[in-house]
C-alpha cells in the first residue's frame, strides 16, 4: 500500500496505465540563429495547434469555465513577451533554440515555484506543460495522448499536466495517481470537476507499478494498493458502489440548510477565485461566497492596475450570481509572493512580512480608493461584505475603513446607488489581530479567519517548507485558542465570525469548529454537502463541550482522538 494525498474523492479498481512523457536531454549547441528563428516559429505554430484540438477534444466533456485553463495556456504560446525572451536568448548566445526555450521556462517556472501562494504555485505547472510541449516540438518528439485511451484504466505519472487531464475521457479513465502534486495543482482540480478519483503526491508509485498491474485507487484515504488479492478487490468495488449512492444521496442536501440536529444554524459557503466559480458554488449548494479572492483581477490584468469599470463588472457579476445571498469580498491582497507584470515592489529582506495586503493599500490610496469605489457600485446589485486582509493592529483597520467611509459618501454625493447593507470586516490571520479580537470587533461588522496564514504565523513554520511542515498543525489546542478567542470577541460584540481557510472544509476540524460557536464555514464548493451532511448530524451543545476540553488539551493528536471518539469517526 502507498500513501498520498486524497485529491478528488471516490474510489476505482483497474488496470494501470503508466504515462511516461518523452524524455528531453537538451544541450547547448552553437547554432545559426536565423535557422534557429525558423525551427522557433515552426514550433510555436504547432504548440498552438495541439493546445486548439486539446481544448476541441476537451469541450466535450469541461464546462466553459473549466476550459479557461486551455486559453490561459494558447495565450502564453502566443505571448509576444515570453517569444521575445526565448529569440533573445538565440540572438545573444547562438544558440540552439531547444536549450533558449527551456533556458526561459526554467527560469520562469523557478519564480513561480518560489512563491509561498497555493495558486500561484500551481500556477508553475502551465508554465511547465506549455513550455514543454514546446520544447517536444522543437526536438520533433511525439507527446503521448490520453483521449485515445479505449479501455478502463487507472494512469499512474510522475504528474499530469493540465493537458493531460483536458484530454481524459471519463468512459475509460476511471482515476489517476501521481508521484507529486497536491490538493490546488490544476489536475486535483478538474478531477474533482471530471468527479474522477485523484491521488497526488504518492511518492515511489513509478517504481512500484508496471503497465497492466491492477491497481486500487482509495482516493477517500489516499492509498494506493498495488496487485491487491481478490478478497480486496471484491471489497473495494463494493466501497466504490457505496461511494457512489452516498454521493447521490448528498445531493439532496442542497437545498437544505446547515443546521445542527438541536437546531443550531451555521452557512456553508464557497470561496472563489473568479466570477465563473459562481455556478459551482450554486450547484453545490453554497448559501453564500466566504471568499473571493480579488487579486487575480490584478494579475491577469497585462499593463496596468484594472480600472474602476473592469473591477465594477466582475463584482456586479458575482453580487447577481449569487441572488442575494451574502459575497465576502477580499481586497487587494498583494505582495510577498504575488507578483504583477507591470508593478515592480520594493526589495525586502522579508517580503511575507513587509509590504503587502492592506500595508500596500494604505500605502498606495489611490489604487485602494479605486477598488473600494468599484466594490461600493456593485454593492446596489447584492449582499456586500468587504474584508480586509492581514490586519495587524486597530489603527490599521480603523484607517481602511475610513477610507471606505469616504468613498461611499464622494458617490451618494455624485448620486450614484450603493447597497445599504454592506458589511465592512476584518481577516484575522496574523496572531495579533486574534489576541486583540474583541477590541477590533467594536469596528468590525464581522471577522473571518485566514487559517492557513494564521497557523504558519503562529507556528513561526513556512507552509511550504517540506523540513517543518510537521509544524502546520490545525488542531493544536494554540490555534484553537486564536480560533476561540476570534469567535469570542466578535460574538462580543454581536459580530459574526466566518472561516475561510483551508481548516474549515477540514472534517475532523468541522465539528470543533461548530463548537467553538463559528457562524460561517467557507470551502471549496465541492465540499459544500459533505460539510453540511456532517453538521447537520452533529449536537451543538454536545460539540461545546468537546471544543472546551480540546482547548485544554495538549497536542494537536490528542484533539483529533477526541474528535473521533466523539463522533464516532
Amino acid at each position: 500500500m502507498l500513501k498520498g494525498i486524497a485529491a478528488s474523492q471516490g474510489i476505482a479498481v483497474a488496470k494501470a496505465y503508466k504515462l511516461v512523457q518523452p524524455v528531453l536531454d537538451i544541450q547547448k549547441k552553437d547554432a545559426d540563429p536565423e535557422a534557429e528563428l525558423k525551427k522557433l516559429d515552426a514550433a510555436f505554430k504547432k504548440t498552438v495547434s495541439d493546445i486548439e484540438h486539446i481544448k476541441e477534444v476537451a469541450s466535450k466533456h469541461l464546462k466553459e469555465e473549466e476550459l479557461a485553463i486551455f486559453d490561459a495556456h494558447l495565450m502564453m504560446a502566443n505571448d509576444p513577451d515570453f517569444r521575445s525572451m526565448i529569440e533573445d536568448e538565440i540572438k545573444n548566445n547562438k544558440e540552439n533554440a531547444e536549450f533558449a526555450a527551456k533556458t526561459v521556462s526554467d527560469n520562469m517556472v523557478a519564480m513561480f515555484e518560489a512563491m509561498e501562494d497555493e495558486y500561484m504555485k500551481g500556477r508553475a505547472a502551465d508554465i511547465k506543460d506549455v513550455s514543454f510541449r514546446l520544447q517536444c516540438n522543437l526536438a520533433g518528439k511525439e507527446i503521448p495522448n490520453l483521449s485515445t485511451l479505449d479501455q478502463p484504466v487507472i494512469i499512474v505519472a510522475e504528474d499530469l499536466t493540465p493537458s493531460d487531464t483536458g484530454s481524459l475521457n471519463k468512459e475509460f479513465a476511471k482515476g489517476f495517481a501521481t508521484e507529486v502534486g497536491g490538493r490546488t495543482s490544476h489536475s486535483a482540480i478538474m478531477a474533482r470537476s471530471l468527479e474522477i478519483p485523484a491521488v497526488v503526491g504518492v511518492k515511489g508509485i513509478l517504481d512500484s507499478v508496471e503497465n497492466g498491474d491492477t491497481i486500487i485507487l482509495d482516493a477517500l484515504k489516499g492509498e494506493v494498493i498495488v496487485n491487491p488479492s481478490e478478497d480486496e478487490v471484491a471489497a473495494y468495488k463494493q466501497k466504490a458502489e457505496e461511494f457512489q449512492k452516498e454521493k447521490e444521496a448528498l445531493k439532496a442536501m442542497k437545498d437544505k440548510p446547515s443546521v445542527s440536529t438541536d437546531g443550531h444554524k451555521v452557512l456553508l459557503v464557497g470561496n472563489i477565485g473568479s466570477p465563473a466559480d459562481v455556478e459551482g458554488v450554486l450547484n453545490n449548494g453554497g448559501e453564500g461566497v466566504g471568499l473571493f479572492r480579488t487579486e487575480f483581477l490584478y494579475m491577469k490584468s497585462e499593463n496596468d492596475f484594472p480600472d474602476e469599470d473592469t473591477q465594477f463588472a466582475a463584482y456586479k457579476q458575482v453580487l447577481e450570481g449569487m441572488n442575494g445571498k451574502p459575497v465576502v469580498i477580499r481586497t487587494l491582497d498583494i505582495g510577498g509572493d504575488k507578483k504583477l507584470k507591470y508593478y515592480t515592489f520594493p526589495a525586502e529582506m522579508n517580503p511575507f512580512l513587509g509590504v503587502r495586503a492592506i500595508r500596500f493599500c494604505l500605502q498606495r490610496k489611490d489604487i485602494f480608493r479605486t477598488q473600494l469605489r468599484a466594490l461600493l457600485r456593485a454593492s446596489a446589485f447584492g449582499h456586500l461584505c468587504i474584508m480586509f486582509p492581514m490586519i495587524a493592529t486597530v489603527n490599521e483597520f480603523k484607517e481602511a475603513r475610513a477610507l471606505y467611509d469616504e468613498e461611499r459618501a464622494k458617490l451618494i454625493n455624485e448620486g450614484v446607488k450603493v447597497g445599504d447593507d454592506v458589511e465592512v470586516g476584518c481577516m484575522i490571520e496574523i496572531p495579533a489581530a486574534a489576541v486583540l479580537a474583541d477590541q477590533l470587533a467594536k469596528y468590525a461588522d464581522f471577522f473571518s479567519i485566514g487559517t492557513n496564514d494564521l497557523i504558519q504565523y503562529s507556528m513561526a513554520a513556512d507552509r511550504m517548507s517540506q523540513a517543518v511542515s510537521y509544524l502546520y498543525q490545525p488542531l493544536n489546542p494554540s490555534i484553537l485558542r486564536l480560533v476561540k478567542n476570534t469567535i469570542d470577541g466578535a460574538h462580543k460584540h454581536g459580530k459574526w465570525c466566518g472561516m475561510c481557510g483551508e481548516m474549515a472544509g477540514d472534517e475532523i476540524a468541522a465539528p470543533v469548529l461548530l463548537g467553538l460557536g463559528l457562524d460561517e464555514f467557507s470551502m471549496s464548493a465541492t465540499s459544500i454537502l459533505r460539510a453540511r451532511k456532517m453538521i447537520n448530524a452533529l449536537s451543538y451543545e454536545e460539540m461545546k463541550k468537546m471544543a472546551a476540553q480540546a482547548v485544554e488539551l495538549d497536542t494537536a493528536e490528542e484533539v483529533e482522538a477526541l474528535v473521533k471518539k466523539t463522533i464516532g469517526a
